[in-house]
C-alpha cells in the first residue's frame, strides 16, 4: 500500500532528525512533515498528536523502533549525525 511506504519514509526522515530530551529521555522530532501522515502516524501510536502549539512531536518507544528500521533499511543503518548531545 502506498500509504504505509509513505509512512514508512516519514518515519525515517523523523528519525534521522530526533533528539533525546530530558531525564525521562523523551524522542522528539520537528512535525514539519505531510500532516496526513503525521496523523496516521498518531493514530497508529508511534507518535503524539501533532495538532498544537508546539512545534514537535513526541515518539512512541515503538515509533523509535519503527522509525530507526524504517531509517537503517531506507538510508543505509548510518547513525545520523548530532550537533549536540
Amino acid at each position: 500500500m502506498r500509504e504505509d511506504r509513505i509512512d514508512e519514509a516519514v518515519l525515517a526522515l523523523l528519525y534521522l532528525g530526533h533528539w533525546i530530551e530530558g531525564h525521562d529521555k523523551i524522542a522528539r522530532a520537528w512535525k514539519s512533515l505531510d500532516w496526513s501522515t503525521m496523523e496516521r502516524l498518531h493514530a497508529k501510536g508511534l507518535i503524539s498528536n501533532p495538532i498544537g502549539k508546539s512545534k514537535s512531536i513526541t515518539l512512541s518507544d515503538h515509533g523509535l523502533s519503527l522509525a530507526k528500521q524504517a531509517h537503517d533499511a531506507l538510508f543505509g543503518g548510518e547513525e545520523p549525525s548530532r550537533a549536540a548531545d
